[in-house]
């Protein structure tokens, strides 16, 4: 329960199917002292005042489960780490997999809970002997691209109250239900412990040596010719246009990020199209595992409306993917997720070609 009214109308709805709840909080980050006041979808004083008051008015035990270390240490340093390499990570996904997930689990062992269940939009049936996560039939709010990471055991133990509801309707169920303030609370899309959404900052505070050190890198065209320079390889992203501080006369993208050479190559709209990419520790839901040539809708993220291809296994989980029609900006670090209609067939990490 991270007190917004998604969580909230969740436990609402499976209160009134007759289940025994207990609402857990996770607190994953402490906000520094600039920070206060700062909304966010979870971990502040407020958000957890919310989910408790949420479970007292529907006669509910809850409890908040300190995660701060454990999310440090995965999370937090993945995403550091990620952007040293060169890459865009995608905190959202390792999250719900290896810290949400997990812990909500081993708590509910503890607590001989059967489920747990959370707020997300997306759905989930048992076919084949397999559970099949879909998406959501609220084409703005599924959200199983960010769940692709979760294993068969978890599935299995997982309920999606919202995942045949839109969002509309979840606001009107929060005021039937008396719940108007929730109803009307703003929803937060930040990463969560980037609550002003300046992730540049973010490293500059994690890394207080950063500028100093790769500020003043090249930024080179697709030829190697020297453009300009700039601000240090970590603070750009692939696909990104705004923000480059450069005047070439027309409009330039950043194509590719090298780490080891603090080089941002730099390319025309034509020169960030892909038609081909690798996906790493792909994690197969729908099937066992994914036959030579399956035909998917790839997402390469989160508001994609997605581009038909080709899925070629490999080694290791590793998976060649080869698009109808190219794409811009696939971007390393970010997850590709292949659906079959509204199934989820799977995902993993987008890397280079």
């Amino acid at each position: 329960m991270s007190g917004g009214l998604d969580s909230s109308i969740a436990a609402i709805m499976l209160q009134q199917q007759g289940y025994e709840l207990i609402g857990i909080t996770m607190k994953t980050w402490e906000y520094s002292p600039e920070h206060a006041g700062v909304e966010s979808g979870c971990c502040n004083l407020d958000s957890i005042n919310d989910a408790r008051e949420v479970a007292v008015s529907l006669d509910f035990p809850h409890y908040v489960l300190d995660l701060r270390e454990e999310f440090n240490d995965y999370i937090v340093s993945d995403f550091v780490s990620q952007y040293m390499k060169g890459r865009t990570p995608n905190p959202c996904v390792l999250c719900n997999t290896y810290i949400k997930w997990d812990a909500l689990l081993k708590r509910a062992d503890e607590l001989k809970c059967k489920y747990i269940a959370t707020g997300h939009y997306a759905q989930l049936r048992k076919e084949n002997n397999r559970y099949v996560l879909s998406k959501g039939i609220d084409d703005n709010k599924d959200q199983s691209y960010v769940l692709w990471g979760l294993k068969q055991g978890q599935l299995e133990r997982t309920l999606f109250p919202l995942g045949k509801f839109t969002k509309d309707k979840i606001r009107e169920l929060a005021e039937k239900y008396g719940f108007k303030s929730l109803a009307k609370k703003r929803e937060s899309y930040e990463i969560c412990f980037i609550p002003d959404d300046n992730y540049r900052g973010f490293l500059k505070a994690k890394l207080p040596d950063i500028e100093e050190k790769l500020d003043g890198g090249n930024f080179v065209d697709i030829n190697g010719k020297i453009l300009g320079k700039h601000k240090g390889y970590p603070f750009y992203t692939i696909g990104q246009r705004k923000g480059l501080n450069i005047a070439l006369g027309k409009p330039m993208y950043v194509k590719e990020i090298h780490a080891d050479t603090n080089t941002i190559i730099l390319g025309e709209k034509e020169d960030i199209l892909s038609d081909s990419f690798f996906i790493s520790g792909f994690n197969s839901i729908k099937y066992e595992s994914v036959n030579e040539n399956t035909h998917a809708l790839l997402k390469v993220r989160y508001k994609d409306p997605g581009t038909k291809g080709v899925l070629y296994p490999k080694t290791n989980n590793n998976i060649e993917v080869k698009l109808n029609e190219p794409v811009a900006a696939v971007t390393p670090g970010q997850s590709a997720v292949a659906y079959d209609g509204n199934d989820v067939i799977g995902g993993g990490f987008i890397e280079k070609t």
